[in-house]
């Protein structure tokens, strides 16, 4: 079942007019949560990023948090699977082409859930394969936009040379993957790069720190240049969908120090352990 416009049904009968503007321009903004046993994980952040991504374009939220946790618990409880992806979005709504803002229109809201992807035991054991891609997208990254074209053809690009991510670089320096964040690890301190315009404020990159910091581990935060990068002992990626991963290989060359070359490090070891711990609490 998923939800549309206030009412339940299944995903066959929903049907939403070409005209909505979601359809036209890509205008609207998007959300997704992982849910383990059935019990969203950090939900809140989830919606006041929504919040803000709404506010960055001028578009009504047209719930209330208590509403829409209404909403997203109910669908949770419709679904057959105890672990989920939930994904929502809000479009400005069905209105006559026209660039400007339509008045009096009402948001299109879209909600649906799905078994929340695994890792491979493979992944988690050796790692994946990442390719690098010049960030060549928008200056306002740090909306979660449902415009996603710059993202897909990173994401393409990396794909079709047995990738699982595409690392971004712009200007230098790293920013982000194609739908995760990037953490380096030099000696033992973990290093991102600071939420701008250019990166996504991810949820999952929010929890990575704070358990980072509540376990005692070192981090920063500050640009990495890409020299820094190549150089990096560990890479992770973070999302939503994904938790933490380690990046073992980068343009087909091995991440790592020589104690763990094309291996996930220690530091990923022990990040990975803490996270799941927390994730299934």
């Amino acid at each position: 079942m998923i939800f549309l416009n206030g009412d339940w049904m299944p995903i066959e009968d929903a049907k939403i007019s070409v005209l909505d503007r979601g359809f036209i321009y890509g205008d609207g903004v998007y959300e997704y949560v992982p849910v383990i046993n059935r019990k969203p994980y950090r939900m809140l952040p989830h919606l006041v990023r929504l919040d803000n991504s709404c506010r960055e374009i001028g578009l009504k939220n047209p719930y209330s948090t208590e509403q829409w946790v209404e909403i997203i618990t109910n669908i949770i409880a419709k679904q057959p699977f105890d672990d989920q992806g939930v994904y929502w979005q809000v479009t400005r709504g069905v209105a006559k082409r026209d660039h400007t803002f339509p008045k009096d229109v009402e948001p299109t809201v879209f909600m649906m859930s799905n078994p929340l992807p695994k890792l491979t035991q493979a992944q988690i054991d050796d790692g994946v394969a990442c390719y690098t891609y010049p960030d060549l997208r928008w200056h306002r990254c740090h909306i979660k936009s449902i415009s996603l074209l710059g993202n897909v053809l990173a994401r393409q690009h990396s794909f079709e040379q047995g990738g699982v991510e595409c690392v971004m670089l712009r200007d230098g320096f790293m920013t982000e993957a194609s739908a995760s964040n990037v953490f380096c690890v030099s000696g033992d301190t973990i290093v991102s790069p600071p939420k701008d315009n250019h990166i996504l404020g991810g949820i999952t990159l929010d929890g990575v720190m704070d358990l980072a910091t509540q376990s005692g581990m070192k981090l920063v935060v500050r640009p990495v240049p890409e020299a820094e990068m190549w150089a990096a002992d560990e890479m992770w990626l973070s999302s939503s969908s994904k938790g933490v991963l380690a990046i073992t290989s980068l343009d087909d060359k091995p991440i790592g120090n020589a104690l763990h070359k094309g291996k996930p490090g220690p530091m990923f070891k022990k990040m990975f352990a803490i996270m799941q711990a927390d994730m299934r609490a």
